[in-house]
């Protein structure tokens, strides 16, 4: 099977992205544009640097994606710039969305993170600590819930709140992969949690720890 070759972007920031996406239902100016994101909530979708909108715009116009159509005055605010989707920026749009759907990509995770040098502490604060992750995840979980009830009680099409189903199922599974792992350190059936309890009750270092396991110490 061969493996899809992922695009080089012109302009390869998602914030460009959620502009395409906005910008594709009428002409706007650049504080339009980060009024509708704003409202649609593309900053809980997107790791979306509101600074940096402006120089994504001029970026994309260069690149051919977007392009100026007129500009408006409002009062004695400065002139506004009015700008419009390309059909370069339609297609744009319409491969980078084909890209995120189908091919996936390894991302930073700061619990990944956390899990990856989690020996640092003893098991049974371990314990308490992804007890406290359990708890604040379902109480953002219950939240995230509650607004995508509303969501569907406005008769919104399921095709717009896809993402936030996403978001919800990712999260009640780390919790119940959380509560699974928590449960098995409490419980003395996590492989080898018994030395990890040694290892810091007698202020052992990592490397003293792989020592023994390869010498077959660990009894």
């Amino acid at each position: 099977m061969e493996v899809p070759v992922v695009a080089k972007r012109k302009v390869n920031n998602l914030l460009a992205l959620a502009v395409l996406a906005t910008v594709i239902e009428r002409p706007m100016h650049r504080y339009e544009i980060a009024s509708k994101m704003r409202e649609r909530g593309k900053d809980r979708d997107m790791d979306i640097k509101w600074g940096s909108l402006y120089t994504v715009v001029q970026n994309m116009e260069k690149a051919g994606f977007l392009e100026v159509v007129g500009s408006e005055r409002d009062g004695a605010r400065p002139e506004r710039t009015i700008y419009a989707i390309t059909d370069a920026g339609r297609a744009e749009m319409a491969d980078w969305t084909r890209e995120l759907i189908a091919e996936p990509e390894p991302e930073p995770n700061r619990f990944i993170a956390g899990l990856s040098v989690v020996a640092a502490l003893p098991p049974d604060e371990v314990v308490e600590l992804l007890g406290q992750r359990i708890g604040a995840l379902s109480r953002t979980i219950d939240a995230a819930r509650r607004e995508l009830e509303q969501l569907t009680a406005t008769n919104l099409p399921r095709l717009f709140v896809i993402e936030a189903e996403y978001g919800v199922a990712m999260m009640e599974a780390e919790a119940a992969w959380a509560a699974s792992l928590r449960d098995e350190i409490a419980a003395g059936a996590f492989p080898g949690v018994d030395l990890w309890r040694h290892m810091h009750a007698v202020g052992m270092t990592p490397a003293e720890v792989t020592e023994l396991v390869e010498r077959g110490m660990t009894e």
